[in-house]
C-alpha cells in the first residue's frame, strides 16, 4: 500500500472508529462491487449489439417477404 493512502486510512480510522480489517475488508469488497458491475455492463453492451445486428437481418428478412407479395 502506498505510504500516502496508508496514512490517510489511519487517519480515517481514528475518526470513524473502526477496525482497520474492517474497513479495508468493506473498502475491497465495495471496489469489487463497483467492478462487477461495470463487467457487467460492458458484458451488456456487447450483446446488446449483438442482438441488435440479429434483430436487424430479421427485420430486413421480413420486408423482403412483405415485398414479393
Amino acid at each position: 500500500m502506498d505510504e500516502s493512502v496508508f496514512q490517510d486510512t489511519e487517519c480515517i480510522l481514528q475518526k470513524v472508529r473502526k477496525n482497520r480489517n474492517r474497513y479495508i475488508n468493506e473498502a475491497v469488497e465495495f471496489y469489487n462491487m463497483v467492478q462487477k458491475r461495470k463487467i457487467l455492463s460492458k458484458e451488456l453492451t456487447k450483446e446488446s449489439w449483438f442482438v441488435k445486428e440479429e434483430s436487424m437481418k430479421v427485420l430486413a428478412e421480413f420486408e423482403n417477404l412483405q415485398n414479393e407479395d
